[in-house]
């Protein structure tokens, strides 16, 4: 991890620490309105994967964790680090992973 002169997060605000493993902590500079939408979209692909699991669909795991992974780099949680990018670059890429997942319920 690089810290850089311009960047104004800390680590604290950076990364999350659950049973001394390190987390990616959610983009701060997203609006509540997209982090909340994301998030059920991660919750959706949570569940999805759980039940695909039980039912030994392969392809619906599949399918579920594609929803997960979109949703967590739409977050900032995966893919670049969001304190390297320019707020807008993750503005945008927080809203195209939105559009995409709801594009998958239609």
């Amino acid at each position: 991890m690089t810290d850089d002169a311009t960047s104004t997060s800390t680590d604290d605000e950076r990364w999350l620490v659950v049973k001394g493993r390190r987390w990616r902590r959610t983009d701060p500079s997203l609006p509540t309105d997209v982090v909340e939408a994301l998030t059920s979209h991660l919750g959706r692909g949570r569940s999805g994967v759980r039940v695909a699991k039980k039912d030994g669909d392969d392809d619906a795991v599949a399918a579920a964790r594609h929803r997960v992974g979109l949703a967590k780099a739409g977050l900032g949680e995966r893919g670049p680090r969001w304190w390297d990018e320019p707020e807008d670059a993750r503005l945008s890429r927080a809203q195209d992973a939105l559009d995409q997942l709801d594009a998958l319920d239609s």
